[in-house]
């Protein structure tokens, strides 16, 4: 059976690991060339072995929350592998915790890499992806930007998370309105709890209540979220799936 993605490149921010790495490779398994984009050059370079090598994968160390860093990746993939058909903006951080005399750090790096990061990267992309989606051999492009159900409701001591991911939501239904003619499908993923390493970057405390409020229920895996997105970026060019909402079965909220 041929392979929906063969012919197509793709760029995958916050591919050394957990929902970024399964998506590049979901992406790759399916006939895609995966540029691997994240701050961690030894976990991309692991990943790229895994997916074969040059042939199926690009490794691109950069910080997609400094503006020149974010064009300069999505330069180099489109350098070296020839175009851009799908930019999946995966990057992401969360920090929670009270409003009320949080450290201000904290919610710097949430918009710089959750909001910002997005927006560079999207912004650097859009050109080569309304190129794409003018010829063969797809003729669409997709983006795809993983938000979260806190994109959906603001919750106790997730106010600049929730922030952050609201605003990702509201920039791509703007974007989609914009390009959708063109071909250029945007899309929102929305996954509830998920292993992967976005949660221990909180401090002790937010640790402890996050283990009180997930530690009975089977959550989802990364590969999970990878099969949505996949799911997504193969649908026919006539057919865009706007937004995915997904959960653990067992989560209420």
């Amino acid at each position: 059976m041929p392979k929906k993605l063969t012919g197509t490149v793709a760029l995958v921010t916050g591919a050394s690991s957990g929902i970024g790495e399964a998506t590049a490779m979901a992406l790759a398994e399916d006939g895609a060339t995966v540029a691997l984009v994240a701050r961690r050059r030894d976990k991309l370079e692991a990943l790229a072995e895994k997916l074969g090598g040059s042939g199926h994968a690009l490794v691109i160390e950069a910080d997609v929350s400094d503006a020149e860093q974010a064009k300069a990746a999505v330069d180099a993939t489109v350098k070296e592998l020839g175009r851009l058909d799908t930019l999946v903006n995966n990057a992401g951080v969360m920090l929670l915790g009270p409003i009320v005399d949080a450290p201000l750090e904290e919610w710097q790096r949430m918009v710089n890499l959750n909001v910002l990061g997005l927006l560079y990267c999207t912004h650097a992309a859009l050109p080569h992806l309304i190129a794409a989606a003018e010829g063969d051999p797809r003729q669409v492009a997709d983006v795809v930007n993983i938000s979260s159900t806190a994109g959906r409701v603001a919750r106790l001591n997730s106010g600049v998370y929730n922030a952050t991911k609201f605003g990702v939501v509201a920039f791509s239904e703007s974007l989609r309105q914009e390009v959708t003619t063109r071909h250029v499908r945007v899309s929102i993923i929305e996954p509830g709890a998920t292993a992967t390493e976005l949660a221990f970057h909180n401090r002790p405390v937010i640790l402890e209540e996050m283990a009180k409020t997930f530690g009975g229920i089977e959550i989802m895996q990364s590969e999970d979220v990878a099969r949505a997105i996949h799911y997504v970026v193969t649908q026919p060019r006539h057919v865009t799936i706007n937004e995915v909402l997904m959960r653990p079965t067992e989560q209420e909220r």
